[in-house]
């Protein structure tokens, strides 16, 4: 193999290379004449290093992340990789069964930093070390031509929609998930600031921003804020009744009043995209305080992208019911058990106080008048109760007619006086309970202390019912 003439021949078609993209395959099919190999050149677009030309295989993979598998190790260190064997090389992505030895090397600018590699595969025998040489020599040759046609290409708007596709996916909060499509909205649009409005039980309401909203973004949100529920209500109804609206870059015409909380803050450029369903949705508000013209094909991308927030927007709110399902009683809401369990656990010994509830005299009522009416005065009292306890006070039902309470109090005397509070509000509704109280001992199990409470209530049945009974300390 003459290696010099693989060299000149790749080196001759370079300079006449107008794009990035020619120089890489012209690299790759100058090569492919002297290698029987599979070659690529892949480089870093964004956060990946990104196929850009290639051949000898019958599938390749777009995107490789940095550090994954030699090309990414090439890449991140900037040393050549030669592999003798790449079945004994753990970071070997198969791209044909056949491979055998692969000779990669970093593709580096003038200055010496990575920006993509040159990958040569082969499935036989193959000095490698004159390879090596050659490649490394291609490879600096091409890096200069890629900094000179202004180095690696920009990742393209489909790109980028699909990169925040799936951050959009990934959210696992409402916060997160309002924070990655506004970095998206700016991104694809390139427009400086986004805003979400979303309809709810209370009214439209502004999405929350992210950690550091852009100067105008700001602007935006405390124009709409202040110009209350109505205004942001007709911004999204106007979106839902007419569909996506841009402006037109054009200067001299003047806004309608829909838009006027916008102007005053200073938005000049303004996309504005219809956000889920019309009657519980919202709208997607993208703006600049440049004098711009977005394209058409920029606009269709928000639409996309505003479609894909609200999947996810509706996938988190779906679990999130799920979850609460989960974990609360269906006949009366209260949460049960499970969460119980997690609750008591992190009871404070001499401050948390369990109130064990039970309702008297439950069964006569299931055996006279049926599991209906017995259902009903468990959702009755469930009520009861729980409009008897203080704001932060939790109440859990732990069985068919039992319930426990559990509080925080200072002293002893308090959880005593919440017990008689809830045994108040049974008699309201025509009915009674017995409760027994326990706070937590030093050391003492949250099973412990729920069985004094137990105890408790039981004393309290031995004695007549409808009372309350603090367990000894």
């Amino acid at each position: 193999m003459d290696h010099e003439r693989v060299i000149r021949d790749v080196t001759v078609r370079l300079p006449m290379a107008s794009t990035v993209v020619e120089a890489c395959q012209w690299t790759v099919a100058t090569l492919a004449r002297h290698a029987p190999a599979t070659i690529s050149v892949l480089l870093q677009v964004h956060d990946r290093l990104r196929c850009v030309a290639a051949t000898g295989s019958w599938q390749v993979f777009s995107t490789v992340p940095p550090k994954t598998g030699i090309v990414g190790r090439v890449y991140a260190s900037g040393e050549t990789a030669v592999v003798p064997d790449v079945a004994d090389d753990p970071d070997y992505i198969p791209v044909r069964p056949d491979v055998t030895t692969e000779v990669c090397v970093p593709v580096l600018d003038p200055a010496g930093r990575p920006i993509g590699v040159l990958d040569l595969q082969w499935c036989g025998p193959t000095d490698l070390a004159p390879w090596r040489d050659t490649a490394e020599r291609l490879a600096a040759r091409l890096g200069a031509r890629i900094v000179a046609l202004g180095g690696p290409p920009e990742e393209s708007r489909s790109e980028k929609l699909l990169r925040h596709a799936a951050a959009l996916s990934s959210a696992s909060t409402e916060w997160d998930l309002f924070a990655a499509a506004i970095a998206a909205a700016r991104d694809v649009s390139t427009l400086s600031a986004a805003v979400l409005v979303l309809t709810g039980p209370d009214g439209p309401r502004l999405g929350t921003p992210p950690a550091t909203p852009d100067e105008l973004e700001a602007r935006v949100r405390a124009e709409l804020t202040e110009a209350g529920p109505a205004a942001l209500d007709r911004l999204v109804n106007r979106a839902h009744r007419h569909g996506v609206g841009y402006t037109l870059g054009e200067a001299g015409h003047p806004p309608i009043p829909d838009h006027r909380p916008l102007t005053r803050a200073g938005v000049r450029t303004l996309v504005a995209v219809p956000v889920g369903p019309p009657d519980n949705g919202g709208v997607l508000l993208v703006a600049d305080e440049r004098l711009l013209r977005p394209d058409p094909t920029t606009v269709n991308l928000l639409e996309l992208l505003a479609g894909q927030a609200w999947s996810c927007l509706d996938r988190l709110r779906t679990l999130a019911r799920l979850r609460e399902q989960a974990n609360s009683d269906p006949l009366t809401g209260l949460r049960h058990t499970g969460p119980f369990g997690q609750r008591i656990a992190a009871a404070t010994p001499g401050r948390t106080a369990l109130l064990a509830v039970d309702v008297d005299g439950f069964k006569t009522v299931n055996d006279t008048y049926g599991h209906q009416a017995g259902d009903r005065v468990l959702v009755r009292l469930a009520r009861a109760l729980e409009a008897a306890l203080r704001h932060g006070d939790e109440l859990y039902r732990v069985g068919g007619d039992e319930f426990v309470a559990v509080i925080e109090v200072s002293r002893p005397e308090e959880a005593v006086r919440i017990a008689e509070r809830l045994a108040e509000a049974a008699r309201q509704i025509g009915r009674t309970i017995s409760v027994g109280v326990a706070l937590p001992r030093p050391s003492e199990s949250p099973e412990a202390t729920l069985r004094r409470a137990d105890q408790a209530l039981y004393a309290v049945k031995q004695h007549g019912r409808d009372g309350v009974r603090l367990a000894p300390a």
